[in-house]
Parts: C-alpha cells; structure tokens; sequence
C-alpha cells in the first residue's frame, strides 16, 4: 500500500477505482458521490495545470463527436487526451475512414502527439467494452495499491484488451507504472505508453507546489 495515504483512504481509493468502471459500464447509473476531501487529494496533485485539464477534456468531447459524424453506426471511436496528447482507438469500416478521423482530429488545435490505433473490424461489443471498462478498473486499483505511484499522475484508458498509460511521470514512475500495468489482469493483450517524461527534481517542485484548490498561492521563493 502506498504509505502517503492513511489506511481508510487506500481502501476508499481502492473502491472508488472499481465502483467507478463498474458504473460505467451500466446504463443510467447514478454517479459516484464520495467525500470531497478524497475528491480534493487526487484533484490537488494532478500534473497538469487547470486550464490543460480543462483543454483535454475539450479535446475529447470534441474529437468524438466529430469522429461520430464520419463513422455514423459503422464504427466506434474513442479520443483519449492527456496534456495535448492523444490516442485514438475503435474500429472503422476502412483506411479511408480511418484516414478521415485522424484529419478531423489534428484540426483540434496544437496537439503534442496524436498517436492513430483504430482498427479495421467490427464494432466491438458491449460486453468486449465492460471487459475493457473491467481491466481499467484493476490497473488503477493496482496503482493505487503501490508504493512511489501516484494514481492522479496518471491517465489509463482500455480498448480492445490494450492498456494506454499516460501522464507526466519519472523515468523511475514509467517502468514501475507499465510493470504494475502488465500484471494487473490476465485478460491485458498489451500495454502503451505515451509519457510525457519530467526529472525527480521536477517531481519534488510539483510536491511542494501548493495547488490552486486549496486556496494558498505558492511560497515566495525570494
């Protein structure tokens, strides 16, 4: 268990990790309530700022809808962003198709790093997607439940039994992030990582960083 959390919070963690996927997978399900100091912690020490939180979001809301004009109900995808880089994932009828999305998405705006893994196959089922949903779930859980990893410094996503890592990490987090990874679940077909990569120095400036949630602007460094 990761010591920086007293032990009632790695087991709300632990829950919440699972409870979230599983109610993702259902239709209609009522959100998640959980206290708001939970809720403020991993807020609090996600490495990004605000406003490219705010960014990724828009990314994906938009890129999918765009990406749902082009396929219709002859394919499915999926936009995953982090710090502006992206993954595409699903299925689509042909490369041309294929070839479409990718154009509609690099019309987002200045992306990092677009990365294309949709596939030529048949929409996936819902039961394939709950499988995905499932596996998302026990590779955060296993993150949270290690020592030195941080589950907010990290962004997972599933899709076809592939795992996609992301997020701004160490050298150090990456190789003990896609070990956890790749141990997580029996079912995983393999694992991506698109880090964005940042020094152990770096890593102590972001601890010591009070965030804009709690109200306190950082110390004078004068």
């Amino acid at each position: 268990m990761n010591p920086a959390l007293p032990i009632n919070a790695r087991r709300s963690l632990l829950g919440l990790a699972l409870g979230a996927a599983l109610c993702a997978s259902l239709q209609g399900c009522v959100p998640l309530v959980v206290g708001a100091t939970a809720v403020g912690s991993m807020a609090a020490v996600d490495r990004r700022s605000i406003g490219v939180q705010t960014d990724d979001k828009t990314i994906e809301l938009k890129g999918e809808g765009r990406a749902s004009k082009i396929t219709g109900d002859k394919g499915r995808v999926a936009i995953t962003s982090y710090n502006r880089m992206v993954v595409i994932t699903g299925e689509v009828t042909d490369e041309k198709m294929k070839a479409e999305v990718e154009a509609q998405i690099k019309t987002l705006g200045d992306l990092k790093r677009l990365e294309n893994d949709l596939e030529v196959a048949p929409v996936s089922s819902v039961s394939a997607r709950s499988a995905d949903l499932l596996i998302t779930s026990k590779v955060k859980a296993a993150i949270i439940d290690t020592k030195d990893l941080y589950i907010s410094a990290f962004k997972i996503h599933t899709d076809r039994g592939v795992v996609y890592l992301m997020g701004r990490v160490t050298q150090r987090e990456a190789k003990l992030g896609g070990e956890v990874a790749r141990n997580a679940a029996a079912n995983i077909r393999k694992v991506v990582t698109l880090f964005e990569y940042i020094s152990e120095d770096e890593l102590l400036e972001l601890k010591a960083k009070p965030s804009p949630e709690n109200g306190r602007a950082p110390a004078s460094t004068k």
